[in-house]
């Protein structure tokens, strides 16, 4: 890893080095990790306090496996490696990565937004990587642990990153901004997520907004055009922002929507360089939008129109987020990782367009704030206006939703908690189901509610 020495890290994190050789003081760490299990040989080991193992108690481990050093809050007993003294392992993994991305020549378009983050990133990925080396989050990394991480992973035989940055809280994006220090920002949206902390939506724009702080000042702004709260944001490091979105206002717009169903959607794409015409193979007219975003990238970076096309067409889904997985008996919906007001509605007219019998199972979300019960409440209303066969409702903040909920001529069902309902989902999908035709099952709620289990079962 680039300049990551012992000696340069000891440096980035004000922590005090003890060596057992002094001639690893100039050597570089293969990798930094925070999980014992992905030790190898000369990686860098941060130990770490969690809820439930506490990374000190692996610090032998690591140094039997050849680890280059560790660094830890405890001075460690029985000491056979090199280690690193700090006060806070996790300020610590934060100033490393932000040292680090400084040694990488490599630009970073960072994606943040309430809803669509995950599917956007894959879909700007998929585009990049036409003509680009790319590495892009893993998983839900995308906190203050899980990008400092990420940024690990970045090296030399990379030309571009894609780095998601989820937030909860005031001060967060800006603490991930100073980290990974994008060079393209791109903002999905603006919806009513993390209230329990941000309030209201003014709050949401302002938290997000963050990420503009410690962005490179030469750098490009893409925000979504249709969404009323990005369009107040009209110049940044005095530049204007470049918008996407269905509108024909927006630089860069979509026409001739067409829906495929669960087998995706055709569009037209609309751009100054040009018009083209794609399929996008993932089920959803919202993911529109994310193709809208890639295009936008794309071009920033001088990507020829056949090339984002064909990026486009490439991109694939993510378990866990509106995943389409087609078992011997149901067509899933699996988009059981998170879930909010606006990407429930979401995932409910997703259902909606898939034909025959339609089933939805849906859970509680977190992290509403004090109106939850009223937010849950209007998913139920939302739900009577689709044409749904069935709907199970689980948890005790989707009562709300089950109670809300008016279904012509379908069926609802609640229960308390998941294993209330796990034994007997089946049995209920398979009571309206109709013979030689597979229903379409939604499967969402936030990631707490582990409707991967469902999933599971049904598939």
């Amino acid at each position: 890893m680039k300049n990551l020495t012992l000696e340069n890290i000891s440096k980035a994190c004000n922590g005090k080095l003890f060596l057992i050789n002094g001639d690893d003081a100039e050597k570089e760490a293969s990798s930094v990790i925070i999980d014992s299990r992905k030790c190898e040989e000369n990686c860098v080991f941060i130990a770490t306090k969690g809820e439930r193992v506490d990374g000190h108690s692996f610090i032998n481990q690591v140094w039997d496996n050849k680890a280059l050093a560790v660094i830890c809050e405890e001075i460690p007993e029985n000491v056979s490696g090199n280690y690193i003294h700090v006060e806070d392992s996790f300020k610590a993994l934060k100033d490393i990565a932000e040292f680090y991305r400084r040694q990488l020549d490599v630009k970073i378009v960072g994606i943040a937004g309430s809803v669509g983050k995950t599917s956007t990133k894959e879909m700007v990925s998929a585009v990049l990587e036409q003509k680009f080396r790319v590495q892009k989050t893993a998983g839900n990394f995308n906190n203050e642990v899980g990008v400092p991480l990420t940024i690990f992973t970045i090296n030399e035989t990379h030309e571009l990153a894609v780095v998601e940055m989820g937030i909860s809280d005031f001060g967060e994006m800006s603490r991930l901004s100073k980290i990974v220090k994008p060079d393209i920002c791109v903002m999905t949206n603006i919806g009513p997520c993390h209230l329990e902390n941000l309030k209201d939506l003014d709050g949401v724009l302002k938290a997000k907004s963050e990420i503009f702080e410690s962005m490179n000042p030469a750098g490009f702004v893409v925000l979504n055009g249709d969404d009323d709260k990005l369009r107040t944001i009209t110049r940044i490091n005095d530049k204007t922002p470049r918008y996407f979105g269905n509108d024909k206002s927006n630089d860069i717009y979509s026409t001739d929507i067409v829906s495929k169903g669960l087998l995706g959607t055709e569009c037209k794409i609309c751009t100054k360089e040009g018009d083209f015409k794609v399929t996008i193979p993932l089920p959803g007219k919202h993911h529109v939008l994310n193709a809208l975003a890639a295009t936008s990238v794309g071009l920033i970076l001088k990507m020829d129109i056949s090339e984002i096309a064909k990026g486009i067409e490439s991109v694939k889904s993510t378990q866990g987020r509106s995943n389409i997985i087609e078992s011997e008996d149901y067509i899933l919906i699996d988009d059981c990782y998170n879930a909010n007001p606006k990407s429930m509605k979401a995932a409910i007219d997703l259902l909606d367009q898939a034909n025959g019998v339609k089933v939805a199972i849906l859970g509680d979300m977190f992290e509403l704030g004090e109106n939850e019960e009223e937010l849950h409440g209007e998913i139920g209303d939302y739900i009577s206006k689709q044409s749904d066969d069935l709907l199970i409702c689980i948890g005790k903040l989707s009562a709300n939703i089950y109670e809300r909920a008016t279904l012509v001529g379908g069926r609802k069902v609640y229960y308390e908690t998941l294993e209330d309902a796990i034994d007997s989902i089946k049995t209920i999908i398979d009571e309206v189901s109709v013979k030689g035709e597979k229903p379409a099952v939604l499967i969402k709620a936030s990631h707490g509610m582990h409707f991967e289990k469902i999933v599971e079962i049904l598939r």
